[in-house]
């Protein structure tokens, strides 16, 4: 999962993407890459190319991966543990070669400080830089709304400092190039394309500007006078500057085709490995599958995968080497670009929280870094108020959201938001809809209080139909349960409560063997069962069409409003189709806290969402 990318003579690892920087690559596109990203997000004209070939100068590295995605539970050991795949590529700032030193000699030695990225990462201001990390923690951030046209709403924050209690700057606001934080919450498969491209684009961007930087400070250095005393800053500890992280092997396959296409190199080393290793030729049925489901599992679905990257002046070549510490090649990390982030909070999320809290430490090794060359604010501790991440997702969850908050870029963040219709008024489903709120204190005892309400509310209401299994008022009950620890909790009562002793219940979860699905869906469908525990990652990953659903109990709403369509509409509007039950006899319930708004939102719409929230009653019905 991922990718990393390197400029000067740095190594990486991990599920990250590595390239090194050339500022030729994006100059002779003559574009701002986030400029073009808002401008982009809602059209389809964006080729993918350049302009006009470039040819690449300098040596990079770099390097895609996807940490082992575990139980969904436990912390993972060693996140970046060597993949036997890794060649031992090695590379040192004498990668760098003669023509790409010639290419310096040529470039102008003044920078451009209208370009952003002088600004926030090449040339900042050190005592400017103290002063603004100072003030964002005493002052905090000022929070401004702002209409996209053909985007939608966002959510803008900077430091507050920076407003100097003035009016907002329309063109400061609507500046992404800035190099902000972006959170971006509606990822789609129609905009996919558009949004990997744009990404792509604004990682070489970063990538060769750097590269191009040390080579012209490679050529300063060389034709120098000795007795000159050049103190040149450019570079990290290491040699990775990108990092990209990514769900499945086919998505890496996208990312590298799309940076290869941008880039248009001569040779391409180790591809067939490549292509070996990541593509496949099985044709898999997908047809049946939902749009978003196909556009994540189609191709190699494997979530396994770390891969580097070098490129050269005229290659690039596949399965780079990194450094050998778990997290070293993270430390001088300034661009996290995080791809269907909806997809891996399907998998270990955990995982994705751990390379973030590892991002910008100081190595454990020195790794043969030229510290005289090593940017201050590096020295300093600050390289973690420097970095932007970008993450890309079909909806936001307080997972996001706290990855998004917690981490400090000075340069400030955005958020774009979207209002909901809701999802319910996309169901063909002429049926009672209902949802009950419980008492939640915190976000810790939720769970608690959860389980609570079910047992002493909802449970109960279940044994009445469990004391006549011929009575087709006894069958079909689906439990939908999104987290895991959760159904293996519902999972225990009803194989241990003696409220539930007389109910016959089946169990799919992303653990279940394909024989026990199997079993548990034909018990379910002819009665044997009268109740279905189902999880939500169980859906993630199978999209199961489960026959025989009468009656619906959302232990807790999906964080994929589509989940919520396909098994409320999808299930029920089956059953009623094929004569298994009267729309008069269905029931559907679901249970919510305050903690559960954005999933409720995407489900009941912005427009109802306050008032559930806020409202005396505890209980709302949508027919």
């Amino acid at each position: 999962m991922g990718c990393n990318s390197q400029s000067e003579g740095e190594g990486s690892m991990l599920s990250h993407k590595d390239s090194s920087e050339d500022e030729d690559a994006l100059n002779s596109l003559n574009i701002r890459p986030y400029s073009l990203l808002i401008r982009s997000l809602n059209t389809k004209e964006l080729s993918g190319k350049p302009q006009r070939k470039r040819q690449m100068s300098g040596s990079e590295s770099a390097q895609l991966s996807r940490p082992n995605t575990g139980d969904g539970t436990g912390r993972p050991e060693n996140v970046a543990k060597e993949n036997s795949e890794l060649d031992g590529l090695e590379e040192t700032a004498e990668d760098v070669d003669e023509a790409d030193s010639m290419n310096g000699e040529e470039e102008s030695d003044e920078a451009d400080y209208s370009d952003p990225f002088e600004e926030h990462f090449a040339n900042p201001d050190d005592l400017s830089l103290s002063e603004q990390i100072e003030n964002l923690a005493k002052c905090g951030w000022q929070s401004h709304k702002i209409q996209y046209d053909g985007i939608g709403k966002a959510i803008l924050a900077v430091p507050a400092s920076d407003m100097q209690g003035g009016p907002a700057n329309s063109t400061y606001f609507t500046g992404p190039e800035n190099l902000k934080d972006l959170l971006f919450c509606a990822r789609s498969p129609q905009n996919s394309k558009d949004l990997r491209t744009l990404t792509c684009l604004h990682a070489l961007n970063h990538v060769f500007k750097t590269r191009d930087r040390i080579i012209k400070n490679n050529s300063r250095l060389a034709k120098g006078n000795p007795s000159e005393d050049l103190e040149l800053r450019d570079q990290g500890f290491t040699r990775p500057k990108v990092l990209m992280i990514l769900p499945t092997r086919q998505s890496c396959v996208r990312t590298i085709d799309t940076i290869t296409a941008l880039c248009e190199p001569e040779q391409q080393e180790n591809k067939r490995r490549f292509q070996d290793s990541y593509m496949t030729t099985d044709g898999k049925i997908l047809d049946d599958k939902p749009e978003d489901f196909r556009d994540l599992f189609e191709g190699n679905d494997d979530d396994m995968f770390r891969i580097g990257l070098k490129f050269t002046r005229k290659t690039i070549k596949y399965f780079a080497h990194a450094k050998k510490q778990d997290f070293d090649f993270l430390s001088s990390i300034e661009v996290v670009i995080v791809d269907q982030a909806d997809a891996l909070l399907m998998q270990n999320w955990e995982h994705t929280e751990y390379i973030f809290d590892h991002l910008n430490l100081q190595p454990q090794e020195a790794h043969g870094c030229d510290f005289s060359r090593v940017r201050n604010w590096y020295l300093n501790g600050n390289a973690k108020y420097r970095r932007q991440t970008i993450i890309l997702s079909s909806f936001n969850t307080p997972e996001l959201n706290g990855i998004f908050s917690s981490h400090v870029n000075t340069g400030g963040k955005i958020k774009f938001t979207n209002d909901h219709d809701g999802v319910i008024l996309e169901l063909g489903l002429v049926t009672k809809q209902s949802f009950s709120r419980y008492d939640s204190p915190t976000p810790v005892t939720d769970p608690d209080a959860r389980f609570k309400y079910f047992t002493t509310t909802i449970a109960p209401s279940l044994c009445r139909y469990g004391k006549s299994p011929r009575d087709s008022a006894a069958q079909g009950i689906l439990i939908f349960i999104p987290s895991y620890l959760d159904f293996v909790r519902v999972r225990n009562y009803f194989g241990c409560s003696p409220t539930t002793q007389n109910i016959s219940f089946g169990t799919i979860s992303e653990y279940t063997s394909i024989r026990d699905i199997a079993r548990a869906r034909s018990h379910f469908l002819t009665g044997k069962h009268s109740v279905l525990l189902y999880t939500e990652r169980a859906h993630h990953f199978r999209r199961y069409t489960i026959r025989g659903v009468k009656r619906i109990i959302m232990y807790g709403l999906p964080d994929n409003p589509v989940f919520y369509r396909e098994i409320v509409g999808g299930y029920i509007e089956r059953s009623i189709a094929e004569g298994k039950v009267d729309s008069e006899d269905v029931f559907i319930k679901s249970i919510f806290s305050k903690w559960d708004g954005l999933r409720l939102e995407r489900i009941v719409g912005s427009k109802r969402v306050g008032t559930m929230m806020r409202s005396v009653g505890d209980t709302f019905d949508f027919v």
